[in-house]
């Protein structure tokens, strides 16, 4: 027997089950975007891998043990994209879209890294994320993570996620903070996991986010981030919690927040929840004013937020709100004969175009009222249009509910659309 061909491990596909789920966040998330005038960047899942290496910092362990590289024919290396804010900058870039310009872009598709697979973490996962360039002031920041409180609300989870944020100030005061933290760090050494070791002297600033709990417990003598920023950051920070105050978002301020990409600046905020088991982020993000100009562009400020899809069809379904997606199927017509099959196609498509959106499912393969009624039941539609010889000879249809409980009644096709349309809207 020849062996089956199964998945890559941390590769996952999604099974129509769960497809209505993501379908439903994705449209949510789209109706969100739009609703404050963002459009949409779509770019490529490959790219040359020293846009990641300049962007990312090659000290970071995405760059070092997660990304998916190679060399193509042509003996370039390439990578296969690790997150999403790099490739919008390097496009911005190259068209022409960032100077002297506003932007506010968002972006949906799949990203690449070599992690342990977990569950809601796999090495192809998808993210969400926005990107605004060209604003500088705490007005933008407040805007972007008031799109993303009303994500939560339309989602129906904003009670079940918390919002902290912190300020990494500028990079004069990023750099005076890393000087004593290192100080700090090197007097305590003996107290610091292998990991935390290693990050000390190449990327100190992350060791704020080990989850070693001994290095945690350390950390609450470390120097305070806050206590470094400039006069302008501290203003900046200051005005976006004041706005954040004005419009009603609860917040947390978390000194030890900083993020895993060494491009950040400024503001950074994480959407954290326990309904998943252990704390976990379900959406971060932040200020990099410094991004584009790395990337080879103009001096361009930039702020932006990303979500794991993944991670949020998880809190989903954690949350029962699979329940809410609408069956794949509102309408079944069943087929009670060959002869009358083809005036049956033809009234289904009849339907299609007086009723756009319209879910329908024609049965195909023949068989008897009861194997029929029991694929239509299985499809999930709300009513069942049962055509047989009769009915077709006189014009009507008969119409039988599956999820009311109400008595099949015999239409006419003339009257089929209209009853149908308030059938469905009940």
């Amino acid at each position: 027997m020849t062996k089956q061909i199964q998945a890559i491990r941390g590769m996952n596909d999604c099974l129509p089950q769960q497809s209505g789920l993501w379908q439903w966040a994705e449209q949510v998330i789209r109706e969100v975007v739009a609703g404050y005038g963002y459009q949409e960047i779509r770019t490529p899942v490959l790219e040359s891998t020293e846009l990641f290496k300049r962007s990312i910092g090659e000290v970071t362990d995405i760059v070092e043990k997660e990304m998916y590289t190679f060399e193509d024919r042509n003996g370039d290396s390439l990578t296969l994209r690790p997150e999403g804010t790099a490739s919008c900058v390097r496009a911005g870039n190259e068209h022409g879209l960032l100077y002297n310009q506003q932007q506010r872009l968002w972006y949906m598709g799949p990203m690449f890294r070599h992690e342990r697979p977990q569950k809601g973490r796999y090495r192809q996962f998808h993210q969400f994320g926005v990107e605004v360039f060209g604003l500088d002031g705490p007005d933008i920041d407040a805007e972007v993570i008031l799109m993303s409180a009303r994500l939560w609300q339309r989602f129906g989870m904003a009670d079940k996620v918390t919002l902290e944020i912190n300020s990494l100030g500028s990079s004069e005061a990023r750099a005076r903070y890393r000087d004593a933290l290192i100080e700090f760090l090197t007097a305590h050494q003996d107290k610091l996991d292998e990991d935390s070791k290693r990050r000390m002297t190449s990327n100190p600033l992350r060791v704020l986010d080990s989850k070693d709990s001994n290095v945690q417990a350390l950390l609450a003598d470390a120097p305070d981030l806050l206590d470094y920023l400039d006069a302008e950051s501290k203003q900046h920070f200051d005005t976006l919690c004041e706005r954040l105050a004005q419009l009603g978002i609860q917040y947390r301020v978390n000194s030890r927040l900083v993020r895993g990409l060494d491009y950040y600046n400024r503001t950074v905020f994480e959407w954290v929840t326990d309904a998943l088991g252990a704390q976990g982020t379900v959406c971060a993000g932040g200020r990099y004013d410094g991004l584009v100009e790395q990337l080879g562009g103009k001096a361009t400020p930039a702020v932006g937020f990303a979500m794991g899809m993944e991670r949020l069809v998880l809190l989903l379904e954690t949350m029962g709100q699979a329940e809410k997606v609408p069956s794949a199927v509102q309408v079944y017509l069943c087929l009670m004969s060959d002869d009358v099959t083809a005036y049956g196609f033809k009234l289904a498509e009849s339907l299609r175009d007086q009723m756009p959106g319209l879910r329908l499912q024609s049965h195909c393969g023949g068989g008897n009222l009861k194997k029929q009624m029991k694929r239509a039941d299985k499809s999930g539609a709300s009513v069942a249009l049962i055509i047989g010889d009769e009915e077709a000879a006189q014009n009507k249809i008969t119409l039988k509910f599956l999820r009311q409980e109400q008595e099949q009644r015999s239409v006419p096709v003339a009257e089929l659309v209209a009853t149908l349309r308030q059938v469905l809207e009940d």
